[in-house]
């Protein structure tokens, strides 16, 4: 209605802009704008309340000022209301209008017959000519004559107890309330407060707070004093005293903004502990602004919000016993506006609608108010979407104020706009159109009638006319507009009229000019309706037992004809399955329903014509009963000898038939006719039962509680307590044996418990699968010695483990293998029974596990798992008793047991896991005895957390030779929550500066060690280190003290010393640009500085073996690139291998090439030891077994460049991070030891597709190899420069003159030698422990040379690389390449030994 009226709107002002005029809107914009008419646009005008009157508490006698103020120009006219009736204040004697518009009330009368002051005052501003305005509704209180209801009485109370003295007084003389002890005032403090009663309560009583007592109501005139009581305080009692509570909270209602307090005092021995509890979950006060605990324990909430809503429970704790009391706080708000009305222009006859939208607890009302006087809502004006005003048919006498005034319980407000009516459009020069002709109703119904009408004479073609229809009840001024959609239409129909009703029509056409001459008035009736009856009011409902309500109604106040009978429809709450029953009176009582269950009713009136309109639907709870069905899924733990822990399931859904209180538990000796113990817990789903004899068999069962009654138990089942406490602090050992009896499609497995009997078992886990034991768990008791495994497939081979596992977790897996036998066997079927007191029968058929288990991470501590059960019906809905347990776990640390959960939905949101952490779920299903197998498990990882822990281990230690450098080192934090990106080192000579004053030094995140330099000589500083992962920063590190040395060290070592060789510690690495210097020093003697001819010899040694590398590499690519036929027919095999020939693609014949010897004179390989050092040069190696163990690595020629330059660098470089290299993916460096005196070795580089035989005594020809490696330069040194260790050296086996040195690819970290294998040992990529050492002086034992071990090419390349080898080499021509790599290899060596 409201978009129409705007329509119209729009369309009276395009007219007027269609004529020049100027628009409202923009008028009402600007303060003021002339036409061309020279006519003024009418204006709004600020007319509002600045001061509105406030509820106010007064006494007899007093003086009072309700206070109001309202702005205008001009200065309104103030007047008062008091209970909606004007007051005449100049004849008031005690009444008087301040110049501000506040009223004064002289001398309060009020009097038990004669209250002339109280009551609901409002102030009412006028300005002639424009409107009125109404304030706020204020309430007057005047404070009733002193009474008390009750009064003190004497008591005694224990020295450090609480007591409470009563005076309870109205509550609206509780400010005027003061308490005395021996006729002297009583000041409050902590320990003595007053309730809002009026009540005193004191708090740990002291000797100084005995005396009488008295309270005093001091509301003008003379006080009035209670009866004295007499307060004992008696000495501490000797033995304790139970609790009991002196006051309980009450519920309280109260208004947003107010405060409430909880009473909660208590009497006890010893003195108790009290906290509080809101919807179950305890109150943090001490961080709390807004509440406080008070003397003895009481609550106050100040500043009441709606969030403060719930119910608040006091907890009394003394050590010995625990008592607990609860109400509820209920907020209620005053009414508030979240969308005021607003100003608005309109025409005549227009439609317009004021908004008004507005909050509050309890609803607010809404009422319209029209220049002070109330709007009756008619056929004209209207409450439409429960709040807004809409006026229908304007004419000129509804300007002036509307104010939209709601109210509820707690307080009222209003907010208001104005209307102004504006004239239409004086029309421009020019034609009008004639009346339009031939105007007909075409179409009467009971509430619309449709218009039709020809073009006006004078516009025979019409296209450019728009026509606005006119319509009012006969007999009524109050004209209402309707116009057409579009130009040149000439029909329309008129919406929501009154049934049996004339109205009168009229027709006007527009053109560009404006409005021409209307139609004549035409006369319609509309259709009479058959009267059907109407809602029925005060429809009613109430709950007379758990399984019956009760519903009543009046009858209908619109209806043509009799009632005949009603139809009480009513439905289940949440479900779409609605019923209904005959009634012939206005009451009616349905039994058989379900207990505590929300179920909604309606009712329709019939009579001669049908059905009425149906009435509002009201919602009502069945009472609440006892449970009508026990506890599920009972099951016991024996904790120990004398303990047993018993966790259970709720009742199914809908079986409740209330809120559950709590759950009974009763137990007993299995013996016959023991006595049973009956123990009552609250709402948690555990017990743990403790104090029973040891190696005794309990039974117990368990049922739920309501607020009616105990509901049905489960059945007694049974557990038998240790006959001693066994050890449970570790995982139970190895089972002692495992036997296994394969069938056709079972396998019997049998066992026998660990060795070990003091450790406990509580069951064992029984993995099994084709091939591997992990595709199905099975878990079993702990008396139980066998069990069949069902279901499996003919002639397959099984791989069954058999693990025992307690609450610690599983222990250490036995294993054994089976094939099950073939459908074609017809050997009997083994009995197989063993004597076993416990022996559960397995279920024949099993349930089908959970499928689709999805794990969604939602936080860093919540992952929500997610599954479907094929057992269930395509819609998944679970109609039976079935209940899902859900399984998680993660692997570090990796004896960590699983946690478990149940569940009667198909998802579950895991809470409280570890930041950062891989976990890994599984689902199964269980039906009664029937259980399925775990699922198929899901993974997920929680997201990352800051650090909430800092890096532990912090130690300083100052650098050697070099006293203002210290290097700090630290661990990772033990809870990183994530990838430590980075630490920041805190440090300062103040432990107390703040720590923006201290000086950072950022570090990377792999980091664990940094060297701070230029510190001062003998100066304490404090060092604090602070991590940081992707989600932030985490604690600070406890400080650490260092203090510096005193002075500078003699034996300083000078910073051009370390130009010389490198010492143990140090290796030069390839980090980048980003390289800061090394943090630790070298541990090993310095060389001497080299001199200028070994700085020229270096250089030439460079430049020749990278002139040798680039030239082979540039004869093996040659010969690539000649593949012929011819050459793959004049192939012929270099050698044969030991173990047999290779068959390769393209050839039947078994050929290999040849292998690709380097004789060079002046190398020899020796066996050395291992050097003790904890960072190894070199780490012995298994040689890989195929192909898959050959990692790839990157062989760019930037990086053996970058490499070897970094190799041959004559600084010495001190590196902090050993893993830094291994992080950046570099390649380690390899030394092989030079000989004075060497036999005549071979070297080669063999990454073999093939399996490498262990007991081979020579290698051939049949590992082949990257043409680039194999023309590497490898060198070496018997010894490392004034060591007397020798570095570890690959051996090779003394089976043949020439010895063949495979270098594979790196292996993966962690791989280490095993001495029983007789393989060759290499070089490992642990490249955190490899240390390299530079070229010293020639003229002494020249320590070991760094060189770069080329990668290995991946598994296709090789074996391409193999057969191009075969079909490419002719045996004349590798002769003559190898003769002259031998020659350029004894180049070398003349300039080396030179």
């Amino acid at each position: 209605m409201a978009a129409r009226g705007a329509r119209r709107l729009l369309g009276s002002l395009w007219i007027a802009l269609f004529l020049g005029q100027p628009d409202p809107a923009a008028a009402a914009a600007r303060s003021s704008s002339q036409s061309p008419a020279g006519s003024t646009v009418r204006t709004f005008t600020p007319f509002y309340f600045l001061v509105e009157p406030v509820d106010t508490l007064s006494v007899r006698g007093a003086f009072v000022i309700l206070n109001c103020s309202a702005y205008c120009e001009p200065s309104p006219k103030i007047e008062w209301k008091k209970d909606g009736t004007f007051l005449n204040l100049v004849s008031d004697d005690r009444r008087q209008l301040l110049p501000d518009g506040s009223l004064l009330i002289n001398g309060v009368v009020h009097s038990k017959h004669n209250k002339p002051d109280e009551g609901y005052y409002q102030c009412v501003a006028t300005v002639e000519s424009l409107g009125t305005i109404v304030s706020r509704t204020a309430k007057l209180t005047v404070a009733g004559l002193p009474r008390f209801t009750s009064q003190p009485e004497s008591t005694s109370v224990y020295r450090g107890n609480s007591v409470i003295l009563n005076c309870e007084v109205n509550a609206d003389l509780v400010p005027f309330v003061r308490w005395e002890q021996d006729r002297q005032p009583f000041f409050l403090d902590d320990r003595v407060f007053t309730l809002p009663s009026g009540a005193l309560i004191i708090s740990n009583v002291t000797d100084g707070d005995g005396g009488l007592y008295r309270c005093v109501i001091e509301s003008g005139g003379s006080p009035k004093y209670s009866d004295e009581a007499e307060l004992k305080v008696l000495p501490d009692p000797e033995v304790p005293l139970n609790l009991v509570f002196l006051r309980q909270p009450s519920p309280l209602t109260k208004v947003t903004g107010q405060s409430a307090v909880f009473p909660c005092v208590t009497s006890g021995f010893p003195t108790p502990v009290i906290k509080w509890m809101r919807n179950e979950e305890e109150l943090t006060i001490e961080d709390s602004e807004r509440f406080l605990l008070l003397a003895g324990g009481s609550l106050e909430i100040s500043d009441i919000t709606e969030d403060d809503a719930g119910t608040y429970a006091c907890i009394v704790d003394n050590g010995n016993e625990t008592i607990e009391a609860q109400a509820d706080l209920t907020v209620q708000a005053p009414p508030e506006f979240l969308k005021q009305p607003a100003n608005i222009y309109a025409h005549e006859s227009m439609d317009i609608v004021f908004e008004c939208e507005v909050t509050g607890k309890p609803t607010p009302t809404v009422k319209w108010i029209k220049n002070g006087d109330m709007v009756i809502p008619s056929d004209y004006f209207k409450i439409v979407k429960e709040h807004n005003l809409q006026v229908l048919g304007l004419v000129k006498s509804d300007e002036g104020f509307y104010q939209c005034i709601a109210e509820n319980d707690v307080g009222n407000a209003q907010a208001g706009a104005q209307l102004i009516i504006l004239e239409h459009a004086p029309a421009t020069t020019g034609p009008l159109p004639s009346a339009p002709r031939d105007v007909v109703a075409s179409l009467v119904s009971t509430r619309f009638i449709k218009l039709t009408w020809r073009t006006p004479a004078s516009d025979p073609h019409g296209d450019n006319l728009t026509y606005t229809v006119f319509y009012t009840k006969e007999g009524i001024n109050r004209e209402r507009v309707e116009n057409t959609s579009r130009p040149g239409e000439m029909q329309v129909t008129i919406q929501n009229l009154m049934p049996e009703t004339v109205y009168v029509f009229r027709v006007v056409a527009q053109n560009r000019h404006g409005p021409g001459e209307s139609s004549i008035p035409l006369k319609v009736a509309t259709q009479p309706e058959v009267q059907l009856p109407g809602p029925a009011p005060n429809i009613r409902a109430y709950a007379n037992s758990p399984t019956s309500i009760t519903v009543t109604w009046d009858t209908p106040l619109s209806g043509n004809g009799e009632i005949q009978n009603y139809k009480l429809y009513y439905m289940e709450k949440g479900t779409d399955n609605e019923q209904d029953v005959d009634v012939g009176g206005h009451s009616y009582t349905i039994n058989g329903l379900k207990k505590y269950t929300e179920y909604s009713f309606r009712v329709v009136a019939y009579n001669k014509h049908g059905p009425g309109v149906s009435t509002q639907d009201v919602v009502v709870q069945t009472l609440s009963d006892v449970p009508s069905a026990a506890p599920q899924n009972l099951s016991l733990e024996v904790r120990n000898s004398k303990s047993i822990i018993i966790h259970w399931q709720p009742p199914p859904a809908g079986t409740h038939n209330g809120q559950i209180t709590g759950y009974k538990i009763r137990y007993r000796k299995a013996s016959r006719k023991s006595e049973v113990t009956e123990s009552i817990g609250g709402t948690q789903l555990f017990q743990l039962i403790e104090g029973l004899e040891r190696g005794t068999e309990y039974s117990f069962r368990v049922a739920a509680l309501t607020s009616n009654g105990t509901g049905p138990a489960t059945d007694w089942i049974s557990a038998e307590t240790f006959e001693s406490d066994l050890d449970e602090t570790r995982v139970p050992e190895v089972p002692s044996s495992l036997h296994v009896r394969p069938l056709v499609t079972s396998i019997v497995v049998s066992w026998t418990p660990p060795e070990n009997q003091n450790i406990v078992v509580r069951g064992y886990a029984i993995g099994y699968g084709i091939g591997s034991p992990h595709a199905q768990t099975i878990k079993v008791d702990y008396k139980q010695r066998y069990y069949t495994i069902e279901n499996l497939d003919p002639s397959s081979h099984y791989v069954i483990t058999l693990k025992a596992f307690n609450n610690v977790g599983e222990g250490i897996p036995l294993y054994e293998s089976a094939v099950t036998r073939p459908h074609t066997d017809t050997s009997e079927v083994d009995l197989f029974v063993i004597n076993a007191p416990y022996t559960p029968v397995p279920d024949p058929s099993p349930m089908m596990p959970p499928v689709g288990v999805q794990a969604s991470i939602l936080s860093h501590d919540t992952i929500r798992i997610t599954w479907a059960d094929n057992s269930l019906p395509k819609n998944q809905k679970i109609t039976d008793a079935r209940y899902y347990t859900v399984r998680w776990k993660t692997n570090i640390p990796a004896n960590t047991k699983y946690k478990t959960a149940n569940t009667t939905t198909l998802s579950y949101l895991v809470t409280s896991l570890k930041p950062n952490t891989l976990y890994e779920f599984s689902v199964m299903v269980t039906k009664g005895r029937r259980s399925s197998t775990w699922s198929m498990t899901a993974h997920g990882t929680t997201f990352e957390l800051v650090p909430t822990s800092p890096p532990k281990d912090v130690t300083v230690v100052s650098k050697e030779g070099k006293p203002r450098t210290i290097i700090v080192n630290w661990q990772p934090p033990s809870e990183a929550n994530g990838k430590i990106t980075g630490y920041i080192i805190y440090y300062s000579t103040d432990v107390n500066a703040e720590i923006h004053d201290w000086v950072i030094e950022p570090v990377v995140g792999n980091r664990l060690t940094h060297q701070i330099q230029e510190l001062t000589l003998d100066t304490p500083y404090y060092f604090k280190i602070q991590a940081r992962n992707s989600k932030g920063m985490g604690p600070m590190s406890e400080a650490v003290q260092f203090r510096t040395p005193k002075a500078e060290s003699s034996d300083k070592m000078p910073n051009d010393q370390a130009l010389g060789s490198a010492g143990k510690g140090s290796r030069p690495l390839d980090i980048g640009p980003d390289y800061k210097p090394p943090m630790s020093g070298s541990n090993s003697p310095h060389g001497s500085p080299t001199s200028p001819l070994d700085s020229n010899m270096l250089l030439v040694i460079i430049v020749s073996v990278g002139v040798i590398t680039i030239v082979i590499v540039v004869i093996v690519a040659v010969f690539c690139t000649r593949r012929t036929t011819s050459h793959q027919k004049k192939k012929r095999a270099a050698c044969k291998s030991v173990n047999g020939s290779h068959k390769y693609k393209g050839n039947s014949k078994d050929v290999k090439p040849p292998d690709l010897w380097i004789h060079h004179e002046r190398l020899e390989l020796k066996p050395i030891d291992k050097s003790p050092d904890p960072n190894p040069i070199m780490t012995d190696t298994p040689i890989p077994r195929n192909s898959q163990d050959i990692t790839p690595v990157d062989n760019s020629m930037d990086s053996n460049i970058h490499q070897r330059r970094n190799s041959y660098r004559g600084h010495e470089s001190e590196d902090s991070m050993s893993t830094l290299a291994g992080r950046r993916g570099m390649r380690p460096k390899m030394m092989m030891p030079f000989d004075s005196q060497p036999p005549q070795q071979s070297v080669r580089n063999t990454p073999s597709t093939d399996t490498m035989p262990a007991s081979s005594s020579q290698t051939c020809c049949a590992d082949h190899q990257d043409p680039e490696s194999a023309t590497a330069s490898y060198l070496a040194n018997a010894q490392e420069e004034d060591s007397g260790q020798s570095l570890p050296t690959a051996h090779v086996r003394p089976s043949h003159p020439l010895k063949s040195f495979a270098v594979p690819a790196v292996p993966p970290t962690g791989s280490t030698y095993d001495p029983a294998l007789p393989s060759t040992p290499l070089l490992t990529q642990q490249v955190h422990s490899v240390k390299t050492a530079s070229i010293g002086t020639l003229g002494r034992t020249r320590p070991p040379m760094p060189v770069v071990v080329p990668s290995a090419p991946d598994v296709q390349e090789t074996t391409r690389m193999l057969e191009d080898s075969e079909s490419n080499y002719e045996p004349d021509e590798l002769t003559k390449e190898m003769a002259h790599l031998e020659g350029l290899m004894k180049d070398l060596n003349a300039i080396t030994t030179a």
